[in-house]
């Protein structure tokens, strides 16, 4: 929590002002019970007296109204601060998580990330909220109240002093056993809110192979070990209240003992008697109140703990190595292979070849064997474990994560288009593309009847994640909107697979005739969509098991040809 802090440094003054403001509420309801044991002991002395009682309960109401300011203005400084921080804090979050590497997002996760995105970082605010008003008031009270007693009776004193010594321990004791169990807590609601994510995300999935009741069947238990652990801190949580009633009223009974036995002997008056009664309920009411902050700051200490973790986190990202190689070739892929930290084999292997300016490279291979990584690391978004892949001769660690994303148009498996309109979509490609730019680039790409479709054309809502367009409508606006920057470099990683055979071959026939000639990766489980390629890479189980154009892979390639055969055999037969 203390390396958290530093989002607090744009609100110091609300910092400083909110405790203060709480501080002299406190201090106004320290002066009550004094004030309400002079009007026990004037009351039934006469006129005079009348007129002193009088007086004096006009003081309560002005101790009053003046509290009320007060705690108005701390809780407005409080709430600006909190509010404040975790604005601060988001932002520093949201910042980090675009910065860290797929590695570091694979490992952390999507649901993961959501939590201490949301209700981690809520329950810090709150946190912080409650100890800027109660952190310094609640123990200000506590003390006062046994500083005001001592000052009354110094036997009433030191029953106060040992009340609060035995609050302080059941106190400070369930916050220690507590902390870790928020913890776990926490860490069952990342498992519910991932379960949540993949069933919303993958509905038409699950009810197409019928796992419905699987699928609630696992939710229901991973919310079954959420309530569990939530209904057992909150037990030992529990326990705060009761305790500190106990004690409370221990000590009252102890009180007016020792304050009956005092006021026989006179060394105490009624009025005093019941005012270490009022300051016996103060404590009373502050206790129950810090009991609260205690579990609140206990959640929020938790929850400051997973979110340090990602502010913490690093990019394995490798930046400023061999920054400059011997190659001739555009790009150079020499001896790569990668791995995940989540398995320990190597997703690609010993992976050779050479791409020249202008050439189109075609990936092919079985499911996993290898292909997405291949093109994942050209513009580094993973490290390669062993070997280098060059750029004009460049490592590609050294050349600038920003300059050479620049150079790269990248359309990814999952065509993603985000909320807003069509024109905004493909101005990622480039903020100062003029609409005729986009329009060159929906013709390349094949969607042009896509805007042409729509009403309001390039204006035309995009609702989240692209919803209101159909798969095919989806990859080919993502196609043109890595085709508006006019890349160096268009990588396709199997992002015609929704495309009809024709409109696949359309497109690849516009690529070829773009006038900027672009380097072209295209990753596809078809080899018609590939055949045409300067020179197509072959992968079985993360190694590079044939190179060259398909002819050549046709006879020399055993991976290829069956790929090739199997896919045609299955077209002949449903041609039949």
């Amino acid at each position: 929590m203390r390396k958290l802090l530093k989002y607090l440094k744009n609100y110091k003054l609300e910092c400083v002002l909110a405790p203060l403001f709480k501080l002299l509420e406190a201090s106004f309801e320290l002066i009550v019970p004094l004030v309400v044991s002079a009007i026990i002991n004037e009351i039934g002395g006469g006129a005079g007296s009348a007129i002193y009682v009088t007086y004096a309960c006009l003081i309560l109401v002005a101790l009053g109204v003046v509290g009320l300011i007060s705690a108005v203005a701390a809780q407005f400084f409080a709430a600006k601060a909190a509010v404040g921080f975790s604005k601060e804090l988001r932002h520093d979050l949201f910042d980090k998580m675009q910065s860290l590497s797929y590695a570091e997002m694979d490992r952390l996760g999507t649901g993961k990330m959501i939590t201490r995105m949301t209700s981690d970082v809520n329950q810090v605010q709150s946190g912080v909220n409650l100890v800027l008003r109660l952190f310094m008031r609640s123990p200000f009270i506590v003390f006062g109240a046994m500083i005001m007693a001592f000052s009354i009776s110094a036997l009433a004193g030191g029953v106060f002093a040992g009340v609060i010594g035995v609050l302080c321990v059941i106190v400070f004791g369930i916050m220690l056993i507590s902390i870790p169990l928020y913890k776990r807590v926490q860490g069952n609601l990342d498992k519910v809110t991932v379960a949540t994510r993949e069933t919303l995300t993958g509905a038409r999935v699950l009810r197409a192979f019928c796992k419905e009741e699987d699928e609630i069947a696992d939710y229901n238990a991973k919310n079954a070990a959420l309530t569990k652990s939530q209904l057992f801190v909150g037990k030992i949580s529990a326990l705060m209240n009761p305790l500190t009633f106990a004690v409370i009223n221990a000590g009252i009974i102890i009180l007016f003992y020792t304050g009956a036995i005092q006021f026989d002997s006179g060394a105490l008056d009624r009025g005093q008697v019941v005012a270490l009664y009022n300051y016996m309920s103060q404590i009373l009411v502050e206790l129950i109140k810090l009991a609260n902050l205690i579990i609140t700051v206990t959640k929020s200490f938790a929850c400051a703990g997973r979110i340090s973790e990602v502010l913490e986190m690093q990019s394995s990202l490798k930046s400023g190595v061999k920054a400059q190689a011997e190659s001739a070739h555009f790009i150079e892929y020499k001896n790569v292979s990668v791995n995940y930290s989540s398995s320990p084999a190597n997703a690609l292997e010993g992976v050779n070849f050479t791409v020249e300016k202008g050439e189109t490279v075609g990936v092919i291979g079985g499911t996993g064997a290898g292909k997405t990584t291949l093109v994942n690391v050209l513009p580094h978004f993973y490290d390669v474990k062993d070997g280098e892949i060059l750029l004009n001769g460049i490592n590609v660690n050294a050349y600038g994560d920003e300059k050479l994303r620049d150079e790269c148009g990248i359309v990814p498996q999952r065509a993603v288009l985000f909320n807003g309109t069509i024109r905004e979509n493909l101005k990622w490609g480039s903020e100062n593309a003029s609409d005729e730019d986009i329009f060159s680039a929906l013709e390349a790409a094949q969607a042009s009847d896509v805007v042409a479709s729509k009403e309001a054309g390039l204006d035309e809502r995009v609702e989240q994640g692209g919803k209101n367009f159909s798969g095919g409508q989806r990859q080919r606006l993502t196609i043109a909107r890595a085709l508006v920057k006019k890349p160096d470099i268009l990588i396709l990683d199997d992002s015609a697979s929704a495309l009809d055979y024709a409109t696949d071959a359309r497109l690849r026939k516009s690529l070829k005739n773009l006038d900027y000639k672009p380097t072209v990766f295209i990753v596809s489980q078809r080899t018609s969509s590939i055949r045409h390629a300067d020179k197509i890479v072959v992968l079985d189980g993360g190694k590079m098991v044939g190179l060259g154009t398909h002819d050549e892979l046709l006879k020399s390639c055993a991976v290829y040809r069956e790929i090739h055969n199997s896919q045609f055999k299955k077209e002949g037969e449903a041609n039949e």
